[in-house]
């Protein structure tokens, strides 16, 4: 039976519901937004991920029976608003950036339509889901540029909890990342897996010579063996003595990588293993991976770092009510105006700008009314970055599981060749291209 993703919510977005219940204003329609105010760490651009996630999600946004015991038993709403959660069912619209669009400050990433007992108790699901995947999508696309054609697996499932380590594998394929560790993040979205052994697997034989003779019995010659549990030097002769000069690779976790792989390499050529693969595995994040640039090295795989966003473990999106009527019927703009939080009131349709296939600009067309927004005819040199994603309450399937995470990819992949140059840099600088505001009159 599938479990309720009901509870994933905060508090207050129960008490906000009763109370618009309450006072007959939950029936208002509203237009609520996901957006990010900046860019995490001085990124030059953020990568939209969890979106097919937060889909699949939001069809087990049901409050069952054991959903409705524990906010009677914890007096978290009154009976009124039970009655109404026993009921839901999110009948409004969703559109979005697609998964795996670049996104700016100020992109809408979301824009959640219904009445406000629609949207309003969807903040935390959303924001749950895009912070965490998209920060990871955004760390693991700096590193797929980092490394080039050199190919790069996710291993970081030890260093995230285990429904975390499951979408961040998701998130880091999505961005480039050629395959996993994990195998549940395999069987749900179809990511290649990988592995084979690791040091422990060394230390249980009574030497390294054995424990490499096991492996490729059991694997074949094809394999990756892991030479840094002793010796490098030695643990590189006996592999290839054991394997024969076909072995497939080895895999390098620790020491001062550039000069060691360089040292493996020259060693391997010299035995005649001239075509055995060298992974590094230790530590990387993308600095790492970008010093190695100019050595012999075949393959990366990255684990804490890609996991945990790169030292930016959240993309730092808030979700914001822009336009809702009043009660007479008419639309109005509305923006929080905090110091430093504020926000932009009102209906918005994004545009890429683009030259000679290149991104200059992100342009946000804004309405404070119910109208039509500017169309991509409008705008002839220009990409449009909007999807339905929910259409009163149908959700569009062909995001979700692996067929839309293969989708996902593949859009991330062709859309960061529209990337200018200095978007590549690793440095932390300002956005890669500006976020214009147009007020539609």
């Amino acid at each position: 039976m599938t479990s309720s993703t009901a509870l994933l919510t905060d508090r207050y977005e129960l008490t906000m519901l009763g109370a618009a219940l309450r006072d007959g204003t939950a029936a208002r329609p509203s237009v609520f937004e996901l957006f990010a105010r900046r860019l995490s760490g001085g990124r030059r651009f953020g990568v939209v991920a969890g979106t097919g996630r937060l889909l699949s999600l939001l069809r087990d946004f049901r409050f069952g029976e054991d959903e409705l015991r524990f906010l009677r038993d914890k007096n978290v709403v009154d009976a009124d608003t039970l009655t109404y959660l026993e009921n839901y069912r999110f009948t409004g619209s969703i559109r979005g950036y697609r998964e795996g669009e670049l996104y700016f400050p100020g992109s809408p990433l979301l824009t959640v339509e219904g009445t406000f007992a629609d949207a309003v108790v969807l903040e935390t699901i959303a924001l749950s889901v895009l912070n965490h995947d998209s920060a990871v999508a955004t760390a693991a696309s700096r590193m797929s540029i980092a490394a080039g054609e050199r190919p790069l697996a996710e291993m970081g499932s030890r260093r995230a909890a285990e429904h975390s380590a499951v979408a961040a594998a998701r998130a880091a394929y999505i961005a480039g990342f050629g395959a996993t560790s994990n195998l549940e993040a395999g069987r749900l979205w179809g990511i290649p897996t990988m592995g084979t052994a690791a040091h422990s697997w060394t230390l249980l034989h009574d030497s390294e010579e054995a424990a490499f003779r096991a492996q490729i019995d059991s694997l074949g010659t094809g394999t990756t063996l892991l030479v840094d549990t002793y010796d490098i030097r030695e643990g590189v002769a006996t592999a290839v003595r054991v394997a024969g000069t076909d072995l497939g690779g080895v895999r390098l976790d620790s020491g001062d990588l550039p000069t060691v792989a360089a040292a493996v390499r020259t060693q391997l050529d010299e035995l005649g293993a001239v075509n055995t693969k060298i992974t590094v595995t230790s530590d990387l994040d993308e600095y790492a991976i970008a010093a190695l640039a100019a050595s012999p090295v075949d393959f990366y795989g990255v684990g804490t770092s890609v996991v945990t966003g790169s030292g930016y473990p959240t993309a730092g999106m808030v979700y914001k009510l822009v336009a809702r009527q009043d009660a007479g019927g008419g639309w109005v703009s509305v923006a929080k105006a905090s110091t430093d939080k504020g926000s932009k009131g009102g209906r918005k349709a994004a545009f890429r700008m683009l030259q000679g296939g290149a991104a200059t600009a992100e342009t946000i067309v804004v309405s404070d009314g119910f109208e039509a927004l500017g169309s991509a005819a409008e705008h002839p040199d220009s990409r449009p970055l909007q999807v339905a994603l929910v259409e009163a309450g149908d959700i569009d399937t062909s995001y979700e599981g692996a067929s839309g995470t293969a989708s996902a990819r593949e859009h991330h992949l062709r859309v960061r060749e529209e990337l200018p140059v200095r978007a590549l840099a690793l440095s932390k600088s300002d956005p890669a291209i500006p976020t214009v505001f147009v007020d539609q009159g």
